[in-house]
């Protein structure tokens, strides 16, 4: 009851007019900046901070968070139309999002994103309010081996159900852990693939790896075929979604939050690893199997639910422990110190009307957000209209553009090239890129972390699993790697029954 009174003062804050000014500018900025491949949200919050510096904390953060789930949609938004994903987040987008585009339904994966943004983020805003003590203790109390043991699922998720076959998603996961590799070892100092090269010590930023392997590869691979194929602008189709497709999508939107918040609230990968899971399940529970890798709706709608939920559960830990797990969280974390405000159990009690204010500022922004893109969709699937070779060449400017904006290295540019002919190279020999990109994101953390459980239990194997959350986690990877034969030992059977 407390915390609903808290949200009822925080709306009184949240809908002034200066506010809800600031809201709407955020959410304009965030998805203008989401559809330029290579700016994401964490970027643009870092560049306003000094611009803020003037303002009020409260419109601050109000415009901060709508920029963060602005961006989101943003990036989803390239990502389904033009292959190109504006941040990791939105790299799942792509799968199902771009052949409904190619089919001429670029109009409705965009408004079954923007649903699911918006269901997204309420459901996930609805549990933070709810959960956030709760969520934040349990985040607490997992350690290295519960870490390792999640991104193993990811990576065995992520190749068990993604291409022609697992050989190839393992090949492509491979890829990304190797690329993943390059840098500074964070334990030890040594470079690791730098070719003596200082610019390579950071390693190579996971927005250029995801913006070369889809942008770039894909424009290569387009500009390989426009000899053999007319070039013919692709078809826009209807702008709003139908009653198949709603009944299609409806569940998805409600499942993504599931699984999108207690992983936005946990330190393993932000929005990309609950992303994921949301498509696998959603492959899983849909009555269309036969769709997915051609277009189906369920593949957009359940991860974007995701991904926005993500972010409600990332400000949990920011708000309650103090603990950034994801970019944005920790450029904002950095903004809470400028003004001299120090996230924590006690932020709450001190800061009452910044803390409920913002948190009903995402409800404002949802909202914005939705009433903002929905009529949009249409307009944003004509740039489907452009000649591909003019579409392409934009895209392969913009990408250069948010390669060289990452670092302001012209060897991005040159990474960025040569990521780009690796994804080329994906594509002929039938690899998925986005195993590649998972290994890009989470490898360096799951090596991390593995190497802290085996530190702990003084390189005793039986340190991976020793937690009752751990071996959970291990059962459900042995249940996913056994079930296809499983299925096949099982249909054997009821084929030798019925005979």
């Amino acid at each position: 009851m407390d915390s609903l009174n808290s949200l009822l003062d925080g709306f009184g804050t949240a809908l002034t007019p200066i506010n809800l000014l600031w809201a709407a500018i955020g959410v304009l900025l965030g998805t203008a900046i989401g559809v330029l491949p290579g700016i994401g949200p964490a970027m643009a919050v870092a560049l306003l901070l000094p611009v803020t510096y003037g303002l009020e904390p409260t419109g601050a953060f109000i415009m901060f968070a709508g920029i963060y789930y602005g961006a989101m949609f943003g990036g989803s938004t390239t990502s389904i139309l033009l292959n190109t994903p504006g941040e990791s987040a939105a790299v799942v987008a792509a799968i199902e999002g771009n052949p409904m585009a190619k089919a001429g339904r670029g109009a409705q994966a965009l408004a079954a994103a923007a649903i699911g943004h918006f269901a997204g983020g309420m459901i996930g805003t609805i549990l933070l309010v709810a959960l956030a003590p709760t969520v934040a203790s349990l985040a607490v109390d997992i350690g290295a081996p519960d870490y390792f043991a999640i991104m193993v699922l990811a990576f065995i998720a992520v190749t068990s159900v993604l291409g022609s076959s697992r050989v190839r998603g393992a090949a492509s996961l491979l890829i990304g852990l190797t690329i993943g590799l390059v840098g500074l070892d964070q334990m030890t100092g040594q470079q690791r693939l730098t070719f003596g090269s200082l610019q390579l010590a950071d390693g190579i930023d996971v927005v250029i790896v995801a913006v070369g392997l889809f942008a770039i590869g894909e424009a290569l691979w387009v500009a390989a075929h426009l000899r053999r194929a007319v070039a013919e602008p692709i078809p826009v189709g209807r702008p709003w979604l139908g009653k198949a497709d709603v009944k299609r999508t409806w569940k998805s939107w409600l499942r993504g939050p599931l699984i999108g918040f207690p992983f936005g609230a946990i330190p393993a990968g932000g929005a990309e690893i609950p992303t994921f899971l949301s498509y696998v399940t959603e492959k899983r529970l849909s009555k269309h199997k036969e769709e997915f890798g051609k277009g189906a709706i369920e593949g957009v709608a359940g991860p974007e639910s995701a991904a926005s939920a993500s972010a409600a559960g990332t400000l949990v830990s920011m708000l309650t422990l103090g603990l950034p797990t994801t970019a944005v969280a920790a450029v904002m974390l950095a903004a809470f110190q400028q003004y001299g405000i120090q996230p924590g159990p006690l932020l709450f009690e001190r800061e009452p009307d910044l803390v409920w204010g913002l948190i009903a500022s995402l409800f404002v922004g949802m909202v914005l957000l939705l009433l903002l893109n929905l009529p949009l969709a249409p307009l944003w699937a004509k740039l489907l209209r452009i000649p591909r070779p003019y579409l392409y060449a934009g895209i392969l400017f913009f990408a250069a553009v948010g390669a060289y904006a990452v670092g302001g290295e012209a060897l991005d540019l040159v990474i960025l090239l040569v990521i780009g002919l690796i994804g080329f190279g994906m594509r002929r020999y039938g690899l998925p890129a986005l195993p590649a990109v998972i290994g890009v994101i989470l490898g360096p953390a799951a090596e991390q972390q593995l190497r802290r459980a085996l530190q702990i239990s003084d390189g005793g194997a039986v340190g991976l699993f020793n937690t009752p959350f751990s071996v959970t986690v291990y059962a459900v990877i042995v249940i996913l790697l056994a079930w296809p034969w499983l299925k096949k030992v099982v249909l054997r059977g009821r084929r030798n029954v019925s005979a």
